[in-house]
């Protein structure tokens, strides 16, 4: 199999990322949330200057794909308008912060936007580009479990807890401020004792796993509240959860949304948008872009950008995942992934596709880049014969 380049850093709206269909620009709002208004200017900018989708990613960002160079002066000036940049490219890369999305306790914002201003102070190491945190305090239970972070804020009954990923335990907190102030000690223990490697990159749970021990006074003993239960798109509580298809927002689309909402649209990592107390699935019921409803195939199916948007991929994804979705037995999932990357489902999953120069290799319960059990599977094969991926004992 192919070996992918491994890049280690994300784009951003100050420092795109060159892809084969053009520039990625990728937007962190804070909060996980944008107004209506910028809802509505970033379709139009999308629509303008990108490929005329906005992509919803795992870190509850946004995405603008296809821009060309002579197009980025004029997105970066009206992203800036909309108070959508950050100071510098270097805060922008600091700020790998996601919050949970349903969030309407008062610690949330505070923890979030403390740890803003530390992770951009002057005292901070510098972190791989990957390396992000995750506030996880909006209730008794917590969301964020399966979304990448290295240092975890959660909460344990009604205590907070600060968390290194890959620990079982969490550090019990007094306050808001301590939390922060913990979190940003363990991130600089992380960079002291080895965590960064010479080429920039490193996780906490992989520097753990190799036998990295907290120190103790950061180190807990309290494990963090029970796992919530999947995110579904629906109705829930009185506010609208509506999913998109391998995450893509047609900026007319992000416009009928932003007509229906009343407010502040939370943005999530499950390829979805949250509308907290509004009915706005029934306001654009029925429409073809939207997922409303948890028993949709296509919510069973991940897909990367595939060929020939990403010049890594061996071959195109997207149309695949989507014509083998209906074949996918309720509770599974499949991933089809353009190279061993996985991008788009870094994690193990009941059936992989990966593509290789030599057609589709096929995994099951584990990752694209992992050993296959079957190899050398066209696209056209895996159409004609779509019961193929269950047919392995």
């Amino acid at each position: 199999m192919t070996v992918p380049q491994v890049k280690g850093w994300c784009p951003g709206a100050l420092r795109p990322m060159v892809s084969g269909d053009g520039l990625i620009l990728r937007i962190r709002p804070r909060l996980a949330q944008i107004t209506v208004g910028q809802a509505y200017g970033i379709a139009d900018l999308a629509a303008a200057h990108g490929n005329g989708f906005v992509q919803l990613t795992n870190r509850a960002n946004l995405q603008i794909r296809g821009v060309t160079e002579a197009g980025l002066p004029e997105l970066t000036k009206g992203l800036a308008a909309l108070g959508m940049l950050d100071d510098t490219p270097e805060a922008e890369a600091a700020l790998n912060i996601i919050v949970s999305p349903l969030w309407s306790d008062t610690a949330t914002p505070v923890i979030a936007n403390a740890l803003a201003d530390a992770l951009t102070g002057a005292t901070m190491p510098n972190l791989p580009g990957k390396f992000g945190f995750a506030v996880d305090t909006a209730g008794p239970v917590t969301c964020l479990s399966a979304i990448s972070a290295d240092i975890r804020i959660e909460t344990a009954g009604k205590a907070l807890i600060v968390r290194a990923d890959g620990a079982a335990y969490g550090r019990r907190v007094a306050s808001t401020e301590q939390a922060v102030a913990v979190a940003i000690a363990l991130a600089q223990w992380f960079a002291a004792s080895g965590g960064v490697d010479a080429g920039g990159r490193g996780r906490m749970r992989a520097h753990l796993a190799r036998g990295a021990v907290i120190p103790p006074h950061l180190a807990g003993d309290t494990v963090p509240n029970p796992v919530a239960d999947p995110f579904q798109p629906g109705q829930y509580n009185g506010a609208s959860r509506i999913a998109f298809a391998f995450g893509q927002i047609p900026a007319a689309t992000l416009h009928l949304l932003a007509d229906a909402a009343r407010s502040p649209i939370r943005l999530t990592p499950w390829h979805a948008l949250a509308f907290m107390g509004q009915d706005v699935a029934h306001t654009v019921a029925n429409h073809p872009d939207l997922i409303t409803t948890p028993n949709n195939p296509l919510l069973r199916v991940t897909a990367c950008t595939g060929a020939p948007g990403c010049p890594q991929a061996h071959a195109e994804t997207r149309s695949l995942a989507r014509s083998l979705a209906a074949h996918v037995p309720d509770g599974s999932h499949l991933h089809v992934s353009g190279c061993a990357k996985g991008c788009a489902h870094p994690g193990p999953a009941p059936v992989t596709l990966t593509a290789t120069p030599n057609g589709f290799s096929l995994i099951r319960n584990r990752r694209a880049g992992d050993t296959p059990d079957l190899t050398g599977l066209g696209a056209d094969m895996l159409l004609t014969s779509p019961d193929l991926f269950r047919a392995l004992p």
